[in-house]
């Protein structure tokens, strides 16, 4: 399924995410952004990790596409990725990456090309399963409360439910493929 089709498909569905993303401020510095997929532990990771899966549905949404999608898999390596919105704006993100314990657990810091937040941020992401599902737990520790405050009124809450969204349904679609 392609990256519009499976939009298409999560508007207006009544998916497990609205009952399942939250947003926490656990510290003055971290935001903590939780959700549960249907799908396995190692499917979730995968589709985190690998750029094939990465551009189906990261920042994929309302009209955004992902034109550059880099990832050096490897403590030390590092990622890129680079969204084109609906008036061929950009957005670049990149970072290195600190911790892989696949398929639990990756850590990795953060930055925007065109600062949207003050410094870098660190990002761990882990991964639980039971009974088939998997909750993805993403915390992310920025360099002070006020850059923690700018990211969390950039709307950015919004960006990554909708993202969480497309992701459910590129796991569903994995998941029949593989059944």
């Amino acid at each position: 399924m392609d990256t519009s089709a499976l939009l298409e498909s999560v508007k207006g569905r009544d998916t497990m995410a609205a009952s399942t993303f939250t947003v926490t401020t656990p510290s003055d510095r971290e935001i903590a952004m939780t959700r549960v997929f249907n799908a396995p532990r190692r499917l979730v990771f995968d589709a985190w990790t690998r750029p094939e899966l990465l551009r189906r549905w990261l920042g994929v949404r309302e009209g955004w596409t992902m034109v550059v999608c880099e990832v050096d898999l490897r403590v030390g390596g590092r990622y890129r990725y680079v969204w084109r919105g609906p008036k061929e704006e950009k957005l670049g993100l990149g970072g290195t990456f600190r911790e892989i314990a696949a398929p639990d657990r990756l850590v990795s810091t953060e930055a925007f090309e065109e600062e949207w937040y003050s410094g870098e941020a660190l990002d761990t992401l882990v991964l639980t399963e039971k009974g088939g599902t998997t909750t993805a737990t993403l915390t992310m520790l920025l360099e002070s409360k006020d850059a923690r405050d700018m990211a969390l009124r950039s709307g950015m809450e919004t960006g990554v439910a909708q993202s969480y969204d497309v992701l459910d349904a590129v796991l569903a679609s994995l998941a029949q493929r593989t059944s």
